[in-house]
């Protein structure tokens, strides 16, 4: 007949699972990091004619680049910090690496605007699938929640990812697939005459308003995160 576990052994395997999260948390900071590392090495690389040759037209996408990077980046950080524990998500993980290889894609031409919206859509697209399949994750989180804090961290995290389901990143896509069909059926007007930076601007506008989410949100989440672990600690 098996016994219960005794105190030492509980206090083992939570010292045990704790060694384990750290580690996968590190692994997934320092992946995130390196991946959009890269993305930031072919941006700067394609950033490097338009600055220095001075061709206005393509500043916003220099910039627009660059707020993907910030936004991609504190996310990740914010949702590993939050969600990621041991055992290693590989699908949540490759996900993470295709956006990057979108992103590198996106990055290597800032002359053609047809194609950085179209690979911006597919990135977007790719983004949406990565929060709807970190659904699983975040309900396994929330069974495990062992306080109030615990509870009210990921019914926080909760209302976040379905807002990003249901409305902000099928709105990014949105603005993508527009911007994108319309320099492809009127070139005239939005290539030659340049209105295509009117799409540009625009796109400024949302993924700075997004990055500017991101970081009150993560400054919200912070104290609340902060007591989630002294409960897990106590627990």
């Amino acid at each position: 007949m098996p016994y219960p576990p005794n105190r030492g052994e509980r206090h083992a395997e939570k010292s045990t699972r704790r060694r384990l999260d750290a580690l996968v948390v590190n692994v997934e900071l320092t992946l995130v990091s390196i991946i959009q590392g890269v993305a930031l090495s072919v941006l700067t690389a394609s950033s490097r004619a338009p600055l220095s040759d001075l061709r206005f037209d393509q500043w916003a996408y220099v910039a627009n680049g660059l707020l993907i990077i910030l936004i991609f980046w504190s996310r990740s950080v914010a949702h590993t910090l939050t969600l990621i524990r041991w055992p290693l998500d590989f699908a949540h993980t490759f996900l993470y690496i295709g956006c990057t290889f979108l992103e590198a894609i996106t990055f290597t031409d800032l002359t053609d605007p047809l194609r950085w919206y179209a690979f911006n859509a597919a990135s977007a697209i790719l983004v949406w699938l990565l929060f709807v399949v970190d659904l699983r994750l975040m309900r396994l989180r929330q069974s495990e929640a062992v306080g109030p804090a615990e509870e009210k961290l990921y019914a926080l995290i909760a209302r976040d990812q379905n807002m990003n389901i249901l409305l902000l990143v099928p709105g990014v896509t949105l603005l993508n697939l527009v911007a994108m069909s319309g320099i492809y059926f009127w070139p005239q007007p939005l290539i030659s005459a340049g209105g295509h930076v009117v799409f540009a601007a625009i796109q400024t506008i949302t993924y700075l308003g997004y990055l500017i989410y991101v970081v009150r949100f993560f400054a919200t989440m912070a104290p609340i995160i902060l007591r989630a672990n002294q409960e897990e600690a106590a627990g």
